[in-house]
C-alpha cells in the first residue's frame, strides 16, 4: 500500500510540475506576442510593393523543440485506448508552433514585415520511446523585409 502511495504521490507532483511549467511558458508566449504584435508575419502570393522602397530582404528562422514529458505521454496512451483528440499533444504543438514564430520575429531586426511564412514540424526521439512521440520540432522561417527611410 505505501509503494502505490509513494507513486501517486510522484505522478500528481510530477503532473503538478508540468502544468506549472507549461503555463509559465504560455504567459511568456502572451506577453512576447503583445511586443511583437506590430510586425506582421504572413503568407501572400503577391507583395504589393514598390520594389525601390525595399531596402534589405532576408531570411529569417526561428525553431524550437520541445520535449513530451512523460505524463503528457501517459494522458496520451490512455487517450489512445479509448479514442478521441488527444488534448495534451494539442497544446505542446500549440506552443512549439507560436515560439518558433515569435524566435522568427525576433530574428528579423527592423523589418516592417515578414512574408511568405513556412512552419514544419516534425517528431525526434522516437526509437528511445518505442515508436512514440519523444520531442517535437517545429521550424518557422520566412523573409524579413525592411523599408527604406523616405
Amino acid at each position: 500500500m505505501g509503494e502505490l502511495t509513494v507513486f501517486l504521490v510522484l505522478l500528481a507532483l510530477g503532473y503538478g510540475a508540468g502544468t506549472l511549467a507549461e503555463k509559465h511558458h504560455y504567459r511568456s508566449i502572451n506577453k512576447r506576442e503583445e511586443q511583437l504584435l506590430h510586425l506582421p508575419a504572413v503568407t501572400i502570393k503577391k507583395l504589393d510593393l514598390d520594389e525601390t522602397q525595399i531596402e534589405r530582404a532576408v531570411m529569417v528562422v526561428g525553431s524550437v523543440v520541445i520535449s513530451v514529458d512523460y505524463f503528457k505521454r501517459l494522458l496520451a496512451d490512455l487517450r489512445n485506448i479509448f479514442g478521441g483528440a488527444v488534448k495534451s499533444y494539442e497544446s505542446l504543438l500549440d506552443r512549439a508552433r507560436r515560439e518558433a514564430i515569435l524566435r522568427m520575429k525576433e530574428k528579423a531586426h527592423g523589418a516592417a514585415m515578414i512574408v511568405n511564412v513556412r512552419i514544419e514540424t516534425s517528431s525526434i526521439g522516437k526509437r528511445a520511446f518505442k515508436g512514440k512521440l519523444g520531442s517535437v520540432e517545429v521550424i518557422a522561417y520566412g523573409t524579413a523585409i525592411s523599408m527604406k527611410s523616405s
